[in-house]
């Protein structure tokens, strides 16, 4: 049992894929990339060995956040752009629990971002799935915080103004201690990615490129087509050198006059300077700088697997901490004298 999930009963008895599926009938449009997902999901719960009564999925709003309904565990389907901030009570009261984010593109970077970042940056022990199709889906294919600039939606009609968000670069300026990014057709690499991030101490967010076929259909064709996705894809692994492509023939280097990292024709010349992934650096510099590589339009040169995994204290056992020391010190507080104390006024007509 890893430290993210020591405190986590298990399971008193094997569990399967289907332990994990609800009675609740699947309402997402068919062949949407959530189905992927959710099977994903639920096929790789049993191998945490935890009680599925230990397990909770929160989410906000939007079709994604349909998720708690659809696992056999318990859940909450919350307020718009807020599951961050319910998780992170819950979390933070229940150690025992092993706790979830369910969220998409529109519900955690607009509304819900305020929420978002801070989880991050406390490093809260929560596991925050966010599922990125570039598009609202539940109100009808309005452009969301992912859309590309120019995207023609029903609320942009001559084009989107808005610079869209890249969630990995977010979290990682927001202190995350672990990031990842995934697609939902790739099964493996998703249930490799949820694996590492279920492992993790502290926050994890995993941004998890979805379809939606419905309002942006073949958004990250460019990544799923076999042919298109050799020369598209560059799949991260820690302490191997950054290269893909066919027979690895292109690499990721950094130009030593500007710092930043660019791909290059690997050469006898310079395949000693193709760049090592190292997702455990103390310095979250690399990490970015893989973030910004793919070009937002084309999505060429798309890094996908972990950027960042570092260990750094975790909000929930620093509080515990610091309430077990309070009641060393002071003893059990008393709620009443707190409330009816020095600092109380009383307000007459």
């Amino acid at each position: 049992m890893t430290e993210a999930l020591k405190l986590v009963p298990k399971a008193e008895a094997a569990q399967t894929m289907k332990d994990f599926k609800s009675d609740q009938e699947v309402r997402w449009c068919p062949g949407c990339g959530d189905y992927a997902v959710l099977a994903a999901v639920q096929g790789f719960m049993p191998s945490l060995g935890l009680a599925k009564e230990n397990i909770v999925f929160v989410s906000g709003i939007g079709c994604s956040s349909r998720f708690p309904y659809y696992m056999n565990t318990y859940g909450m389907h919350s307020i718009h752009g807020r599951a961050p901030a319910i998780a992170t009570g819950l979390a933070s009261s229940r150690p025992d629990l092993s706790v979830w984010v369910v969220t998409g593109d529109g519900d955690a970077l607009s509304i819900g971002g305020n929420h978002l970042i801070h989880a991050l940056r406390r490093n809260v022990n929560l596991k925050i799935l966010l599922f990125n199709n570039r598009i609202y889906g539940l109100t009808k294919g309005q452009y969301s915080p992912t859309s590309e600039i120019g995207k023609i939606t029903k609320s942009t009609p001559m084009g989107s103004l808005d610079a869209p968000f890249n969630p990995v670069s977010l979290a990682i300026g927001a202190e995350a201690s672990f990031v990842a990014r995934t697609v939902d057709s790739d099964r493996k690499h998703l249930t490799e990615v949820l694996r590492q991030a279920a492992e993790h101490p502290g926050t994890a967010l995993v941004e998890i490129y979805q379809n939606c076929n419905i309002f942006n259909d073949g958004a990250f064709e460019v990544l799923k087509d076999k042919q298109q996705a050799q020369e598209a894809v560059i799949r991260l692994e820690h302490g191997r050198p950054i290269r893909f492509g066919t027979d690895d023939a292109k690499g990721v280097v950094r130009d030593h006059a500007t710092g930043d990292l660019r791909v290059v024709d690997v050469t006898p010349d310079n395949e000693a300077d193709i760049l090592v992934h190292d997702a455990h650096a103390a310095s979250p510099t690399s990490a970015f700088a893989l973030s910004r590589l793919a070009d937002p339009d084309t999505l060429h040169h798309t890094p996908i697997g972990v950027f960042r995994d570092v260990e750094r204290a975790v909000y929930d056992t620093q509080m515990a901490d610091q309430l077990e020391a309070a009641v060393e010190q002071k003893g059990k507080g008393d709620l009443a004298a707190l409330l009816a104390g020095n600092d109380t006024w009383t307000v007459v007509g």
